[in-house]
């Protein structure tokens, strides 16, 4: 994918959430957290003036007048999120490089309204930004829900899915290859026998353990699972590039094709950089066969299976437990075997009359120039049936502005088939957006909660904004409302984040 960061001069901020719903990084990194609500930094870290702060490193507010629109490719990977669960319950302090606030924010659930047909929905809701923040009676909160139309499961086409799966010593970690094999004999219980699956193997080498083989064949396909076992070193690259290799001779025609990359990420051996490997395996992808990342491991190669996925016209997920694997497999996986929409963008024009800046939180590798909206032939992300994304931003409004329009937000995506592009829109006012914090709906508490979170946990100097305290409270309510563990978790997984401050 091609990603283009404009220059910009920034500003204050509102936070927009737009939800979809669901390398030998050493996953130590030592991150500093910050406890209370900073004063802005000065000009010596990288602040011009209160009027064009840049906060260098991290996505920059934008003046509206100068640069209205925003433009960026959806994104559903959430390995960001459930890699960092990984590292706080194991009591380590979470790798900044490794937090990326869109997938924490996409890591929950938001129950937007479905649309009638295929494509999307757009919901726009928003509110003032909750006491503890530091910029508060000055910001707004605004969230933009996307969300696709769920599919039966009986009604999907057939699919024809290539397991490429890493054997190498590393793998030989409890809660590695032993996961792999308890999802993967799951799975082909619960596929239809129409489906069918072929499995490769890397380590030094790689090769084929079955070749495409229907799933009324769960005999053999169980055999070669059972038949998974560390080896020597990790040459992903070859793995990978066999692995579509037996994809594109097993294509089947009408069916959903992919290929699931199950690893922990750390290449050794060959090409470990991401750029060679997909220069080799994108022809052969072409968007008829996309693919699946699914990290494992305490130890997870986080940036190298991020850019596989997202210029692999996929996603990335990371699990660390059974049954969060066989959830994967058994819930989501499914759901990503139709495709609803091929390089969805998303474009937001914010209303200079009123608006006097704004700041996308997160998204940071998915930031997109403005004429690529339109441009057909710039990636953007793939979305599957029942999903829902959530972005961030940061934006203040002009002072004693009390009515007009805030912002559009327009969607477009291809048809899987056709490939027609397609637009939809919808709107906010600034009516809507000045809504107290605490009559807000308790979702958007979520979102806000885990996108400063996870400001916070990358050291980014907008997590100075927010007290951690204050965060795992607003989780904590809104867990309570919305009767959601996943919340609850998050609010538990904050107040560990808070001990790495002693």
């Amino acid at each position: 994918m091609r990603h283009m960061t404009r220059t910009v001069v920034p500003v204050v901020a509102v936070v927009v959430l737009v939800t979809l719903a669901a390398c030998s990084g050493d996953g130590g990194g030592g991150s500093t957290y910050a406890e209370a609500p900073a004063q802005l930094p000065s000009s010596a870290e990288g602040v011009e003036s209160a009027e064009g702060r840049d906060r260098t490193g991290f996505q920059p507010e934008h003046d509206a007048r100068e640069q209205p629109l925003s433009t960026f490719a959806i994104d559903i990977d959430t390995a960001s999120y459930t890699y960092a669960r990984r590292q706080l319950l194991d009591g380590r302090p979470v790798d900044p490089a490794t937090v990326r606030p869109e997938e924490f924010i996409n890591a929950f659930r938001y129950d937007y309204r479905p649309p009638a047909g295929d494509g999307f929905s757009i919901t726009v809701d928003g509110a003032r930004t909750p006491d503890g923040y530091a910029g508060a009676g000055t910001y707004h909160l605004m969230r933009v829900g996307l969300q696709t139309r769920a599919v039966d499961s009986a009604a999907r086409p057939d699919a024809a899915l290539t397991f490429v799966i890493d054997v190498s010593g590393s793998m030989a970690e409890p809660g590695r290859l032993d996961l792999v094999q308890d999802a993967l004999h799951y799975l082909i219980d619960q596929l239809r026998p129409t489906d069918s699956v072929a499995i490769v193997v890397y380590s030094e080498r790689a090769r084929v353990l079955r070749e495409m083989t229907p799933v009324s064949n769960r005999a053999a396909l169980h055999a070669a699972v059972d038949d998974l076992a560390p080896e020597s070193s990790t040459n992903l690259e070859a793995g990978l590039v066999l692995g579509y290799r037996v994809a594109r001779d097993g294509f089947v025609e009408g069916a959903t094709n992919r290929v699931i990359l199950l690893s922990d990420g750390l290449a050794n051996v060959g090409n470990t950089d991401a750029s060679p490997i997909l220069a080799q395996i994108r022809e052969e992808a072409r968007k008829q066969i996309s693919l699946l990342g699914v990290g494992v491991g305490s130890q997870y190669g986080d940036a190298l299976m991020e850019r596989l996925a997202d210029e692999g016209d996929g996603f990335v997920t990371y699990v660390s437990e059974p049954e969060q694997a066989r959830r994967l497999f058994v819930d989501r996986l499914p759901a990503t075997l139709t495709v609803r929409a091929l390089d969805a963008k998303v474009q937001v024009a914010f209303d200079p009359s009123t608006v006097d800046s704004y700041r996308l939180v997160g998204y940071d590798n998915r930031v997109l120039s403005d004429e690529d909206f339109r441009d057909d032939r710039v990636d953007g992300g793939e979305v599957g049936p029942g999903h829902s994304v959530t972005a961030l931003y940061l934006v203040r409004l002009h002072e004693n502005v009390s009515a007009g329009p805030v912002a559009e937000v327009r969607v477009r995506w291809l048809d899987p088939t056709t490939r027609e592009a397609t637009e939809t829109a919808s709107a906010i006012t600034v009516s809507e957006l000045d809504v107290a914090f605490t009559a807000a709906a308790p979702r958007l508490h979520v979102a806000y909660a885990a996108g400063f979170f996870a400001e916070v946990l990358r050291d980014s100097p907008y997590g100075r904004d927010v007290r951690l305290a204050d965060l795992s409270a607003i989780a904590e309510a809104a867990a309570a409302e919305t009767e959601d563990e996943a919340v609850a978790e998050l609010a538990s997984l904050i107040r560990r984040a808070q001990r790495f401050l002693d």
